[in-house]
């Protein structure tokens, strides 16, 4: 069976080795004796799997040689791994990635190392090792967009993206974001929040996950101490932003608790558009009035979105600014 299906593939592919800039076309004329769906199949996971490139010529998609120099020996290498397969209980075992990471540490493994740990363990025609090969190769230069991948997505780029996979990868990326917040945070409690973009910068990334994953409006608050640094985060409420769900009791609460001088209001705009609503501003003036009978100063009310953060506490006083300074004019005027 590995013998007949070396051969088919040896078959198509030594009769594109001569070519360059080549259509589906042509080679399915190069090789007739082989079935047109299987020399189309062979062309599309050399393409995926980063020897061939597509390239546009004159409205047509053609085929190149990503590496022509190497071409022969990675051509051979890839058969093989079609063939034989890249199981990982098959390679020695001090080049295994889990006995590398054992060994030296998680730094020294490339992403597609890491993400066959992930995996674990594969499907029949692709292993751990090709999988986390295959994703980590898509997602080369955009790592980031990877947490943003659904379970349809990720499996039509490797059938070893299983549902259980899926869940280990994400799993995975969710735990380490995780561990670099809480590790940020003792930085950013040294700091002391004396000003509106102080405010502004530690919201913007304490609060990511709101700004670009939140579907819900959720209000959060910071609580300082007397030197205005951060003491603890609370999540109030999760749902729209309304003066009746954010009472000052459940706000106080968590300020007393934490013997609070001072606190931050946050919440989110999933929209991206951080423009306040006036809703958005009864409730700092609710607060803020609450605060000042408890001897809690708020200090200011922060709205973190994708598009940007803002100042509720800036944005009224560049209001009040502009509308008194608009009084002082028709005052002039008459």
């Amino acid at each position: 069976m590995k013998r007949d299906r070396r051969k088919r593939l040896e078959s198509v592919v030594k009769s594109l080795i001569g070519l360059n800039d080549f259509s589906t076309s042509d080679a399915k004329t190069r090789c007739s004796e082989i079935s047109p769906g299987y020399i189309t199949r062979t062309i599309h996971q050399l393409a995926d799997d980063g020897l061939l490139r597509r390239v546009l010529k004159q409205k047509r998609v053609l085929y190149r040689w990503s590496n022509p120099s190497q071409r022969d020996t990675l051509v051979l290498r890839w058969i093989d791994r079609k063939v034989d397969g890249l199981q990982i209980k098959q390679s020695p075992l001090e080049e295994r990635p889990r006995e590398r990471l054992l060994r030296n540490g998680p730094c020294e493994l490339s992403n597609a190392d890491l993400l066959a740990i992930l995996i674990h363990a594969g499907v029949a025609g692709e292993s751990a090792v090709a999988g986390g090969q295959r994703i980590a190769n898509r997602f080369t230069a955009r790592l980031p967009e990877l947490s943003h991948c659904s379970l349809t997505e990720l499996k039509a780029i490797s059938p070893a993206a299983t549902g259980n996979n899926y869940a280990k990868i994400m799993a995975g990326i969710e735990l380490g974001r995780r561990v670099a917040r809480v590790e940020r945070i003792p930085k950013m409690r040294q700091r002391s929040i004396n000003s509106t973009r102080a405010a502004i910068d530690y919201c913007s990334e304490q609060f990511a996950r709101l700004a670009y994953e939140a579907v819900q409006e959720e209000f959060h608050l910071v609580t300082l101490d007397t030197k205005h640094k951060p003491i603890n985060r609370h999540q109030i409420t999760v749902g729209t932003l309304d003066a009746s769900l954010v009472h000052p009791r459940e706000v106080f609460r968590a300020a007393i608790r934490d013997a609070a001088s001072a606190v931050i209001l946050v919440h989110n705009h999933p929209s991206g558009d951080p423009s306040p609503s006036q809703e958005d501003i009864m409730v700092t003036q609710q607060l803020t009035e609450a605060g000042t009978i408890l001897g809690i100063a708020v200090l200011d009310h922060i709205v973190v979105a994708s598009e940007h953060s803002i100042s509720i506490r800036e944005l009224s006083l560049e209001q009040e600014k502009f509308k008194n300074n608009s009084s002082l004019k028709l005052v002039n005027a008459r």
